[in-house]
């Protein structure tokens, strides 16, 4: 009996043994691959790249290691703020410069014109939006040259006086040469231009055809039939001699056609309002000539 105690005691130490010594290896394995997962993970985050890093570079792994929007907070944070002004925002600039150009190509002829019968003085822009500002002394020269500024889109700005008492002939015939400088003015050397105009303009019964070129030669066709002397007091064959006028002075050359009318009045007011439409097609820009002048001889001069 006390062998069998002393077998059975001896069996179970030589188990207990066998255990501990088991869960000692298996602690050595564990703490093994702990080390070599730290190791791993060290070189991971701070790789060995065979030189030394700087404390600039150091901050710089550090920061990419955070989250997107916490390096971008930290980013903004370290930028200065940049404030812009409008004073000197480039659409501010651009639209300056653009004003400054519209300034600088503006179409406009200023004449003053003094003789011992009249006292003129004409203003004409090419590009305005049709102010008409006219006082000549001549009612009905004045209701025309209303037409021309209305549908021609001109500025136009007329003061005038003259010998009226005698009669509208040096007035009219002066207003139309003045006209026609400031025209002449105006276009400079025509670059750019469509140069051609034509318009048939209707009113009432009448019908009205122009056609002009602004070739620096002139010439006036004029083929018009008024049946009246006059409309009010304005002679009615001064019509005729303001366009000659304002040819000659303005190197146009311009034909004008009456196609049906029997009132004086809707005549004559047709005959300015198609010239003032066949002027503001001839004057107005071919953006496909880049500025240059319409013409085959390369100028256009009033010859």
């Amino acid at each position: 009996m006390g062998a069998e105690v002393s077998s059975f005691e001896g069996f179970e130490q030589e188990r207990h043994t066998k255990l501990s010594l088991s869960l000692c290896g298996s602690f050595r394995c564990l703490s093994s691959a702990s080390a070599m997962f730290s190791q791993s993970s060290a070189q991971l985050v701070r790789p060995n790249l065979g030189f030394m890093v700087s404390p600039s570079q150091k901050a710089s792994i550090a920061s990419s290691s955070l989250p997107r929007f916490l390096r971008m907070e930290s980013q903004s944070q370290s930028q200065p703020r940049q404030s812009i002004s409008c004073a000197s925002s480039p659409s501010s600039n651009l639209s300056q410069a653009n004003s400054s150009s519209l300034i600088e190509s503006a179409r406009i002829g200023e004449v003053k014109r003094v003789t011992k019968e009249t006292n003129v003085s004409v203003k004409i822009n090419l590009d305005g939006t049709g102010v008409a500002d006219s006082s000549t002394g001549i009612p009905f020269l004045d209701h025309m040259l209303d037409q021309l500024a209305s549908h021609g889109l001109f500025d136009v700005h007329v003061r005038a006086t003259g010998d009226v008492h005698i009669d509208d002939h040096h007035t009219n015939e002066d207003i139309a040469l003045a006209i026609g400088t400031a025209l002449l003015k105006a276009l400079g050397e025509r670059k750019g231009i469509n140069r051609f105009g034509d318009f048939t303009a209707p009113l009432d019964e009448a019908l009205i055809h122009v056609s002009l070129d602004l070739s620096g030669r002139p010439y006036l066709g004029f083929n018009v039939k008024i049946p009246t002397q006059r409309v009010g007091n304005y002679e009615t064959q001064l019509v005729e001699h303001f366009f000659q006028s304002l040819v000659n002075t303005s190197g146009m050359t311009l034909h004008i056609r009456q196609l049906a009318g029997e009132n004086s009045h809707h005549i004559i007011e047709a005959t300015f309002k198609a010239f003032a439409r066949a002027l503001r097609q001839a004057t107005e820009n071919d953006p496909r000539r880049g500025g240059t002048i319409p013409s085959s001889k390369g100028v256009l001069s009033r010859s």
